[in-house]
Formats: structure tokens, sequence, C-alpha cells
């Protein structure tokens, strides 16, 4: 098949608000979602998710955006939230104001999660201890290779994947 009618083929395939990015040379293509598409989502898995700012703009440290959001990392949530049975709160997602580096909130691979004792068991129960990350926050790593950093006043999640979606 031919570059062309392959990227064709994906463009028809994509919902809206949805965007794919890469190209054909790219060992692995990163589709990054639109607010709107990401609060769908999470909206439909009752997922909930809050701001001290009470705002979404990716520009603004005190809001909480998924503008930007790797479709992975939103499926990586919902993952969550059904195999824990757990309520789930979004507090950060793309926003500026996070750490930055390849694997970024900013560039849609993590959440920060609202602490709650029943997701906070689930994490330390199901997944396996993996040591302190550089800053002295303890880490625990799915089956699946995503890392969820127990950060004191949050959940840090990295999304390398959906988790098993």
């Amino acid at each position: 098949m031919k570059v062309r009618s392959a990227l064709t083929a994906l463009a028809l395939v994509v919902a809206p608000g949805v965007a794919v990015v890469g190209t054909a040379t790219d060992a692995f293509a990163v589709t990054k979602l639109s607010q709107a598409a990401a609060a769908q989502m999470f909206g439909d898995a009752g997922i909930t998710w809050s701001s001290s700012g009470n705002c979404t703009d990716r520009n603004n440290a005190t809001c909480t955006s998924f503008e930007q959001l790797n479709l992975a990392t939103a499926q990586g949530a919902q993952t969550l939230k059904q195999a824990s049975g757990c309520a789930l709160n979004i507090t950060g997602g793309t926003e500026t104001g996070h750490a930055s580096g390849t694997y970024s909130h900013w560039n849609g691979y993590k959440l920060d999660l609202s602490k709650y004792t029943c997701v906070g068991n689930y994490i330390k129960n199901t997944f396996s201890y993996s040591g302190l990350r550089g800053d002295g926050y303890p880490m625990w790593t799915s089956g699946a290779g995503n890392v969820y950093t127990d950060e004191g006043s949050h959940w840090d999640v990295l999304y390398y994947n959906c988790g098993g979606c």
C-alpha cells in the first residue's frame, strides 16, 4: 500500500477533535486529542476533573487542560477507572507549570489524579513497587509499563500506552 493511501485511510477513521501527529517515517505516531474530545471520553467513563482556577486554558498553570493529550493517556485513565472500580478525578493535564521533558504533561503523556484511598490501594496492591523517582517519590509500575508516582498530594501518572485498553 502506498504511503498516501495509508494516510488517507487513517484520516477516514480518526474522529473529529482528534489529530494524528507523525510522518510515514516515524516509528510511532502519537494521536492527540482536543479539549472537547478528551473531556467527552472522560465524562463517558465517569472520570471527573477539577482545577484550582476552574478553567481549561493550556497556557495557565491554575487550569486543568486536556488540549494535546495523547489518546493513549486518556485511554489509560479509562482503563484504570474500569479495572479499579474507583472514583478518578484528574487535577492536572497538559497545562503549563509541570516539569518538562519528552514524557511530560505538556507533551500529553501524564495526568495528575486526586489521592483517594480506593485508587491508592488499587495501585499499591496491583502494580509493582519500582523504587524512588529521582526526586524521592515512590513509584509503582503496571504490567503495561505505565508509572504511578505518589507525589504526596496527588498521583502523577505516566502513560506510555493505554494499559491494555
